[in-house]
């Protein structure tokens, strides 16, 4: 499976950097991958849905930790790019794929 297209939508948050939209194979997309600021840097979070104890759950996640590695470099890497463009850490405005308020939701532990 090959990433075909990485978006990045910055937030510029202290600690929720980015959101990312990645497509595979041109066939298949997984929206708001969130990029967060932990104690060791910037890691990825799979996109998750709250559960009725206040706890998150992973929607979807790699399997394998060679296709986690893969994942989050590429990632990482659009994430960079981006903020190269946008020193600012924001986005400009667009509806393309801005994730919704609801959604930004940012794990309890650092990694």
């Amino acid at each position: 499976m090959k990433i075909t297209e990485i978006r990045i939508h910055l937030m510029g948050e202290e600690r929720l950097k980015a959101f990312a939209s990645v497509t595979f194979d041109d066939s298949f997309v997984v929206r708001n991958m969130k990029i967060v600021e932990g104690a060791k840097g910037v890691f990825l979070c799979m996109p998750s849905r709250k559960l009725p104890d206040g706890s998150h759950k992973d929607m979807v996640h790699p399997i394998n930790q060679e296709f986690r590695k893969y994942l989050e470099e590429n990632i990482l890497k659009a994430y960079q790019e981006e903020l190269a463009k946008n020193p600012s850490g924001v986005s400009p405005k667009s509806d393309d794929d801005a994730p919704a308020a609801e959604e930004t939701n940012l794990p309890s532990a650092d990694k």
